[in-house]
């Protein structure tokens, strides 16, 4: 039997069920295996004349990613699901804490001082698209100015070395930068779904869950005990600055259903907005994209 592949996504969840053994008690047969770009990962780099990125989460999943579960913002694998790329876990989704990040000396104060800037997002990634959501009440998605800039390590650099007046940072990347002293201009929290790739057996990925289950308990208790995987997927160069000790406790998994109103709601949305190609569009049938 070929093991059950796992690729981490920076949190803490995938590491604190090893150390426990959960993984094990459930009988799980299993690896980590690492995307390219570990936080959101992408397949192959496509940039555009004037610099930008224009590959993300969904672009890796499209290509696809060598696991059976991985994960990635819900816009992205709604739609990359409803193109027939892996299904959607129906069973549970993640939360995780996001902003949009200024310089501490920035003349940004609020969300409308964002009109004529230039904020810095992944492209078909999570930054994007809770950035356009989370801008809605001040700008319109049609006149926000975004630009693609690559994953999050990216961001944050850029953010650091005074590249880009403003990005939009999730998780650990988040609590990094307000470490450093950086503002939160505008709020970007969102979900995280779970891609299943390949075709794994389905109590394998219950086993996997059940095993999450368990370790999202421990982090809800004692998370000061377990930030010490972060260091995990932390770039050697920020480890002089951050102290991993003073950082959130990162993504929290919700063990509740994806259901088909919120799936087709966000469906819809990505498709008035014109997100998407032609040839990216799937099908948003929730039957078809989703494992309940």
């Amino acid at each position: 039997m070929a093991k059950f592949r796992i690729q981490p996504h920076g949190r803490l969840q995938e590491w604190v069920a090893e150390e426990k053994g959960y993984f094990g008690d459930e009988g799980l047969d299993y690896e980590f295996i690492r995307g390219t770009n570990q936080q959101g990962g992408r397949g192959a780099t496509i940039q555009a004349a004037d610099g930008q990125v224009m590959t993300g989460a969904f672009e890796s999943m499209e290509s696809g990613r060598a696991c059976e579960v991985s994960s990635a913002c819900h816009w992205a694998i709604n739609m990359a699901s409803s193109a027939d790329h892996g299904m959607m876990w129906g069973h549970a989704y993640c939360t995780t804490q996001a902003g949009i990040f200024v310089a501490p000396e920035s003349l940004i104060r609020t969300p409308d001082d964002l009109r004529e800037v230039e904020v810095g997002v992944g492209y078909h990634s999570g930054s994007h698209f809770s950035a356009l959501q989370a801008l809605q009440p001040f700008i319109d998605p049609k006149n926000a100015k975004l630009r693609f800039i690559g994953g999050p390590a990216d961001r944050v650099d850029m953010l650091i070395d005074r590249k880009i007046q403003a990005a939009n940072v999730f998780g650990t990347q988040k609590d990094i930068m307000e470490q450093q002293g950086f503002r939160k201009v505008l709020d970007t929290s969102f979900m995280i779904g779970f891609m299943i790739s390949g075709d794994p057996d389905i109590e394998d990925c219950h086993k996997y869950f059940r095993a999450l289950q368990r370790a999202q308990r421990d982090i809800d208790v004692e998370p000061e005990k377990y930030k010490h995987y972060f260091l995990k997927d932390m770039p050697e160069r920020w480890r002089k600055i951050v102290d991993v000790r003073g950082l959130s406790p990162g993504e929290r998994i919700v063990f509740e259903p994806y259901t088909r109103e919120v799936f087709e709601k966000t469906h819809r949305w990505m498709e008035d907005l014109q997100l998407f190609g032609d040839d990216q569009l799937g099908k948003g049938s929730y039957t078809d994209a989703v494992l309940v």
